[in-house]
């Protein structure tokens, strides 16, 4: 019921097509509404339905073919897809302040943003261009900006050439920075225009160093205390832009008590953040929250199907991606509600995203179908006080114990086997009872 009431107040018909005609440029509405296209497509991305096809046969409100709504999809501008990202997070934001539900900031007196690129799975091979080749048809790819604080995707920069590099997107991304921002992000966004461009823009950043930016070292490393993680140095550094301006800035190494994946024995995390901001351990925390943008992908993965293979021309792929992370959002609204409504619970180690996202797939379609449309009225109509006074209301009869995470038990070694190709089958049965 929470999830439908926040459709109803932020996503319902009349709303969003408003916004629609307010954004959609050159697009046009003709007899499908965008309304519709949006509510079709999140049944699909919160996989009520299996499919594109199987949600428009179901659905009792689109009186056109099933080829219209594929070339509606298809010439979807990824500037609205955005827009639409951006717009719900704005919304989400207010009900989740006026909630008093935001976790702990990571650095007080800063917005942190965490920066990360998301591709979208390959294809399937349907269109006509696709037919020739086995190679993976990559639809287009993304950079998402998550707020931790709010636990909320709040921008998304998509980009249709799936072959495209991700630091060609962040000019725009820096059009997005304002003052007090901290940004956190891995060194594959380590460059220095974008470096440069957050200082400029009275911006902050925590950077994992990229070996190819150019860096002057003022000073030697000097150990300064430990982490979760390894030894922690900081090393005064003089940071040169492509046009020869210098700032100075800082370097902290971690020694890391175990190589990373790739083999590293240490990290280097660049950072304009003054000293009484934080300290060089504190850099060293706040760089290590970068993982919760690739958490919140592996959720938006697991509870949603937010790479729809079927989807093979770009904007239609970016437009089912997006959706998923105002799916995202929508979760992410109920979670704080939750949060407001028992304060006595760490909702976010004890309540399994997973089990909510289960119960809506059960539930769903039977609820719509059993209470009628009027009845949602009083969402459409609330202010963003009212919303949150209902959000409370229903997250306070909430059976928690239904949604409890499962802990997981300490994985056994795998044990490595080998065919035997003289029993290329064997009996379960016998096995049990030990006459194998």
């Amino acid at each position: 019921m929470m999830v439908q009431g926040l459709l109803e107040q932020i996503l319902n018909e009349e709303k969003l097509n408003t916004w629609f005609e307010t954004n959609r440029g050159r697009q046009y509405t003709s007899e499908l509404l965008f309304s519709t296209v949006v509510a079709l497509m999140l049944e699909v991305v919160c996989q009520i339905r299996e499919s594109v096809h199987v949600a428009y046969r179901n659905s009792e409100n689109i009186s056109v073919s099933v080829t219209s709504l594929y070339n509606k999809l298809n010439g979807m501008k990824i500037e609205t897809s955005a827009a639409l990202v951006r717009c719900v997070a704005q919304e989400s934001t207010a009900i989740i302040k006026e909630l008093k539900a935001e976790l702990p900031a990571i650095l007080l007196g800063y917005r942190t943003k965490l920066l990360d690129g998301n591709c979208i799975e390959a294809s399937h091979h349907r269109l006509k261009v696709l037919r020739d080749t086995k190679s993976g048809a990559l639809p287009g790819k993304s950079l998402v900006v998550f707020d931790p604080q709010l636990e909320l995707a709040i921008d998304v920069f998509p980009c249709e050439d799936g072959h495209a590099q991700e630091r060609s997107l962040l000019d725009k991304v820096l059009l997005t920075v304002m003052h007090k921002d901290l940004w956190v992000a891995d060194r594959n966004f380590c460059t220095q225009d974008f470096l440069f461009g957050i200082q400029d823009r009275d911006g902050f950043f925590v950077v994992r160093e990229h070996q190819q930016i150019p860096v002057v070292e003022l000073a030697a490393p000097v150990f300064v205390g430990f982490s979760e993680t390894g030894d922690v140095f900081e090393q005064s550094v003089m940071l040169k832009s492509a046009t020869g301006v210098e700032y100075m800035a800082r370097r902290i190494i971690v020694k890391l008590k175990e190589n990373t994946r790739n083999g590293d024995d240490e990290i280097r995390i660049l950072t304009n953040l003054e000293k009484n901001a934080a300290d060089a351990v504190k850099v060293a925390e706040i760089y290590r929250e970068r993982w919760g943008i690739e958490t919140a992908f592996q959720r938006i993965e697991g509870h949603f199907n937010s790479e729809i293979n079927t989807l093979g021309y770009p904007k239609a792929a970016l437009f089912g991606f997006c959706l998923a992370l105002v799916a995202f959002n929508l979760y992410a609204v109920v979670m704080a509600a939750l949060r407001a409504a028992h304060p006595e619970t760490d909702i976010k180690e004890e309540v399994s995203e997973y089990y909510i996202a289960s119960d809506i797939r059960a539930i769903y379609s039977g609820m719509v179908i059993a209470v009628d449309y009027e009845d949602w009225s009083v969402f459409r109509k609330a202010t963003i006080s009212q919303m949150a006074g209902l959000l409370v209301d229903l997250a306070r009869v909430c059976n928690l114990a239904k949604l409890k995470k499962k802990k997981r038990s300490v994985k056994k070694p795998k044990i490595d086997v080998k065919l035997d190709k003289s029993k290329p089958h064997v009996s379960t049965l016998k096995l049990l009872s030990g006459n194998a």
